[in-house]
């Protein structure tokens, strides 16, 4: 009976499978292999390659393996040639019971692209089992004036082996009194009868002992055996009559253990000993036995043992009345069991893809199947996702359903998704089932490094130790892994005019920024250049931002004096009137510093002269003008020594000498001191430069003065220009130029021409500012008084 209801349950799950290939549902035929029960584990089925057509490595690329339903394992495949091999011993009576052929469907999955190919298995049968019969003895009684020729129905043998391999034939010991004969039923099985050959005599023989052989169609073939006891009765002519032929009751998956299924009843119209009736089951199998119990007497069917809508639905029991005489009657008891929904619905995951990778179209990356072992409503069943996902949920064929996502997944939004799969059937209680997957969703490059700021800018104090990290930049990027390593470079300038690498050094891993060498604020005050972040994807992506860099002054370059010239050149003598009054223009020290801002303010300082209070220095522009009046005891030659300093910290100077004769007039000849001490020739080039630059200016000024000159006398007084007409000793014009400024002339100056005569030809010598004297003490005059003569 236990293999009756085993087999039921095994023609259930026999399913039909279908390709899905991508998510088109394109049906493919269906794959056949075969293989013997009892065959040892790893023993070679088929190659799956030459089934289908494709070569070992197509098949290894696609990641094929077999899935069985109810993730029953009972073939391996090897993965790299296809072959097919067996995971373990296979009983075909186990797993199919008598059902002819014994079929064990399977799905061949394959990737890339996703395909289901269905098989199936064939499990073929061997003789490995002999009739048996179920009670070693059989006891039947039989009136002594039965007729010849009179047939009893005999319990039959079970063989648990199919087709060939089944039981085919009955054979009874040699007698004088019964032979056997087989007896077809409608369910294709066999039955053995005995057929009496002649009359019985109780008298004479009160009993017969008989065996009974069943004999299967195996090579070799098996058998199996029993006793007959044959009982010879008195006469018996009447036998019992059930009151239904057939009875049908309806009973609950749930109900409980020991409760009472049915009760039949027959009637015997015989009295006595021949009037009493027995039940008992007829041709009842191992299972209905199992979950069955007949009161003898009674007739009383009782549950012996829990019973399953899922395995078996309905059962067919013959019961037979017998008398005691040995007449029997039969009847038939159909138990249909009902369905209740005591089973939550099964979800199979058949493939599953992660990580997915972001920014990719709709594509599928997990198929599962579900499953529900109840029936009707109780077995109809709905999917579902949190709706909050960017997935869909989509039915594909035979319960599967496809995960698809339904555009483009963003990482860096989120990186992880927690999948909860609902199967819930439409039952009463409904009944859920719930599977929890993780998809996660692998980065690639689609986000380039960003600066926290499109533009640095960054203060370096000039004369700076090289290799100073002057400080750095930081670029985020999104992405992760190597696609979010950022290496920092510098972009060569596009003028080319700035060695840039000469100067700047940037770390490539942290962004940090260093000066190569000691900068010179003189030199280059502010520079910029760009800097790109580049990470680590491929191709990588890269951003730009703009450093500039301002070099702060420090106040180191002293003061450099313009006039007087200080380069040990033939100096320049300053003549002043002896009638000079008291705040007379003597003349201005010009000095400029090359420094910037408060480094660059000059002031003035007289720290020695011949006569100490004779002169006197303006602090802040370094007019010399006359203290008090000029006396007779007074010195003609004087000499100043002026300190020039500029206002930084700390403050640097340079002296200047002046070179002053006080004269009673303009008319004396030009005198040189000839005792000045000569000051050592300055070496430095940046002086040279100056100097170089100030008497190129020089030059070009006093050429476009004499041209200015030229011109306007020739428009005055005649067409020919005289260069005759051109007097050293005769005044220019006033106010020639006005140069303004921190360290330069304040006010409107004259200059005269200092000429040295030597091989009858003139030359330019040198500039001599013509310092206009102050207005009287009341300070409203307006006239100045000019040097007339050299």
């Amino acid at each position: 009976m236990e293999r009756e209801g085993a087999m039921i349950l095994q023609q259930r799950q026999v399913i039909f499978l279908f390709i899905l290939l991508g998510v088109s549902g394109a049906a493919s035929e269906l794959e056949q292999f075969s293989v013997v029960e009892e065959m040892e584990r790893g023993s070679f089925v088929a190659n799956v390659a030459k089934g289908l057509g494709l070569d070992a490595q197509e098949l290894s690329n696609r990641g094929v393996r077999v899935a069985f339903k109810g993730n029953k394992e009972y073939l391996q495949l090897h993965p790299k040639t296809g072959d097919l091999f067996l995971r373990e011993k296979l009983d075909r009576e186990d797993l199919c019971g008598s059902i002819e052929p014994c079929v064990l469907p399977f799905q061949i999955l394959l990737e890339n692209p996703f395909q289901i190919i269905r098989a199936e298995l064939i499990v073929e049968d061997i003789n490995d089992h002999s009739p048996a019969f179920l009670d070693n003895e059989m006891i039947l009684k039989i009136p002594e004036n039965t007729f010849p020729g009179s047939v009893f129905v005999l319990e039959n043998a079970q063989d648990l082996d199919v087709g060939s391999n089944s039981l085919q034939d009955y054979k009874i010991s040699p007698n004088s009194h019964f032979h056997s004969q087989i007896q077809d039923s409608s369910k294709g099985r066999i039955y053995p009868e005995l057929v009496l050959n002649k009359a019985l005599d109780r008298e004479e023989l009160s009993e017969i002992l008989l065996i009974l052989t069943a004999v299967d169609g195996g090579v070799p073939p098996r058998s199996g055996s029993a006793q007959v006891r044959v009982i010879i009765v008195d006469i018996n002519d009447n036998a019992p009559i059930f009151i239904q032929s057939q009875y049908e009751v309806q009973i609950s998956e749930n109900i409980s253990v020991g409760s009472k299924v049915v009760t039949v009843s027959a009637t015997d119209l015989d009295i006595g000993n021949y009037g009493e009736i027995s039940y008992t089951f007829l041709h009842a199998s191992e299972n209905i036995r199992k979950t069955f119990h007949l009161k003898e007497k009674l007739g009383e069917l009782y549950l012996k043992e829990k019973v399953d809508f899922e395995s078996i639905q309905s059962y067919t029991i013959n019961i037979q009345a017998t008398d005691g005489g040995g007449l029997s009657g039969e009847c038939t008891v159909i138990v249909q069991v009902m369905d209740l929904n005591d089973n939550p619905p099964e979800l199979t995951m058949s493939s599953l893809t992660s990580p997915i990778p972001e920014n990719s179209p709709e594509i599928v990356f997990a198929v599962f199947s579900v499953s529900d072992l109840d029936s009707g409503e109780n077995g109809r069943m709905v999917c579902s996702i949190q709706d909050d996902l960017p997935f869909s949920l989509k039915p594909s064929v035979e319960n599967y359903y496809t995960l698809v996502t339904e555009g483009a997944l963003d990482r860096e939004r989120r990186a992880e998704y927690n999948i909860t799969i609902t199967v819930m059937d439409l039952g009463s209680p409904r009944l859920k089932t719930e599977h929890n997957i993780t998809i996660w969703i692998s980065d690639i490059n689609d986000n380039p490094p960003v600066f926290t700021q499109t533009t640095y800018k960054l203060y370096l104090q000039e004369n700076n130790s090289p290799a100073l990290h002057i400080g750095s930049v930081s670029a985020k990027d999104r992405d992760s892994g190597i696609n979010a390593k950022v290496t920092y470079s510098l972009l060569p300038p596009e003028n080319g005019d700035l060695p840039l690498f000469s100067y700047i050094s940037i770390n490539s891993d942290n962004g940090h920024l260093y000066a190569l060498r000691s900068l010179d604020y003189e030199t280059i005050q502010v520079f910029q250049f760009t800097v790109t972040a580049t990470d680590g994807g491929s191709p990588s992506l890269s951003s730009q931002a703009l450093v500039q860099v301002v070099v702060q002054d420090m106040n180191d370059n002293s003061p450099f004096v313009l006039y007087p010239l200080q380069n040990g050149t033939t100096p320049c003598n300053d003549l002043v009137p002896r009638t000079a009054e008291p705040g007379y223009l003597v003349t201005k020290v010009v000095a400029v510093d090359r420094d910037w801002g408060q480094n660059s303010w000059l002031s003035y300082q007289l720290l020695k002269a011949t006569d100490p209070g004779l002169f006197t220095v303006w602090a802040h522009n370094g007019e010399v003008r006359t203290a008090r009046p000029i006396s007779d005891r007074d010195a003609i030659k004087q000499r100043l020594l002026v300190l020039v300093k500029d206002n930084g910290q700390p403050p640097l100077s340079t002296a200047a000498t002046l070179n002053v004769l006080l004269v009673d007039g303009f008319s004396e000849p030009y005198m040189q001191f000839p005792d000045a001490p000569k000051e050592p020739i300055q070496t430095d080039s940046l002086t040279t430069y100056l100097v170089i630059s100030l008497a190129s200016v020089s030059f070009l000024f006093l050429v476009s003065v004499i041209m200015v000159i030229a011109i306007r006398l020739w428009k005055r007084k005649r067409d020919a220009t005289d260069a005759a007409h051109f007097n050293p000793n005769g005044p220019f014009p006033s106010h020639l130029v006005d140069v303004s400024g921190t360290g330069t002339l304040s006010q409107s100056y004259q200059y005269e021409v200092c000429l040295t005569t030597g091989s009858g030809t003139s030359e330019f010598k040198f500039l001599k500012p013509i310092i206009p004297t102050l207005p009287p003490a009341e300070g409203n005059g307006k006239d100045s008084v000019e040097n007339p003569h050299l």
